[in-house]
């Protein structure tokens, strides 16, 4: 039977196995999703979002697909090495892609506002975790291996009001890309995307509607992006289509900065 065509725009992944950190929900879903879709095997890691990774599971297996679900906390080692075991045991030894996209801003605070627990907490779930990630995946990956981390535009302009321990764990993420593209090269890749005001919970929850709305208004593109552009430019790092591209940290924010 002949394999159905795969959308060329991200690269023929099939035979790829891809890891994606915070992958139950948003932006790390929609990851697993597309990797999937260029027929990369994916295991998502998630840690409360079980109904989103399992569905993208699902989706992705009557698709023809393989991946898996894993609960997990990417600050903790013991989860992140129980995550890339699991991994390595079930898709046959090698891992080709790491997405570790989990993070987040937890709360708007002010430096004056902020207690050295807050500002631990988001380093930990924003630098940390990708830190961790690396890591435990570096003695699997094999010449050819790509990362692709989720940095932001916050690591360049400093983000919105109280968003300076999210915006100073974002721009560690962007050094570190640079850092380890000179480490890792040539036999793997690491480049990180920065995305502007994206449709996620995260603006749910953080961003008033009215600056939403300014904010779209005042975008060359006059929308919000998307989940599923992040995920198109993520698949495009990872795939050999990005092969000559490393140590980059690139904007997708509709043109609203640029760097």
């Amino acid at each position: 039977m002949t394999e159905p065509a795969r959308n060329a725009g991200a690269g023929n992944l099939a035979g790829k196995v891809a890891i994606v950190t915070g992958g139950g929900r948003d932006i790390g879903r929609a990851c697993a999703l597309r990797l999937a879709a260029a027929g990369a095997a994916v295991a998502i890691n998630y840690h409360s979002s079980a109904e989103g990774a399992e569905s993208a599971v699902a989706e992705i297996t009557a698709a023809g697909g393989r991946a898996l679900a894993k609960q997990g906390d990417m600050t903790e080692p013991g989860d992140v090495a129980a995550l890339v075991a699991e991994t390595v045991q079930a898709f046959g030894g090698a891992i080709h892609i790491l997405v570790p996209v989990t993070g987040g801003l937890i709360a708007r605070r002010t430096v004056a506002e902020m207690d050295l627990d807050h500002w631990n907490r988001v380093m930990a779930l924003n630098a940390s975790s990708f830190f961790l990630a690396v890591k435990a995946t570096l003695p699997h990956m094999t010449g050819g291996g790509a990362i692709v981390g989720l940095a932001s535009q916050a690591g360049r302009d400093g983000g919105g009001p109280g968003a300076s321990a999210y915006a100073a764990s974002k721009g560690a993420v962007m050094t570190m890309t640079r850092a380890l593209a000179k480490e890792l090269g040539p036999e793997i890749r690491v480049n990180s995307v920065c995305p502007g005001m994206i449709d996620t919970d995260f603006h749910n929850l953080f961003t008033k509607p009215e600056v939403r709305a300014h904010v779209a208004s005042i975008t060359p593109l006059k929308r919000e992006g998307t989940s599923q552009d992040v995920a198109n430019l993520v698949a495009y790092l990872a795939s050999d289509e990005a092969a000559f591209i490393t140590g980059a940290n690139i904007d997708i924010n509709g043109g609203l900065a640029f760097s």
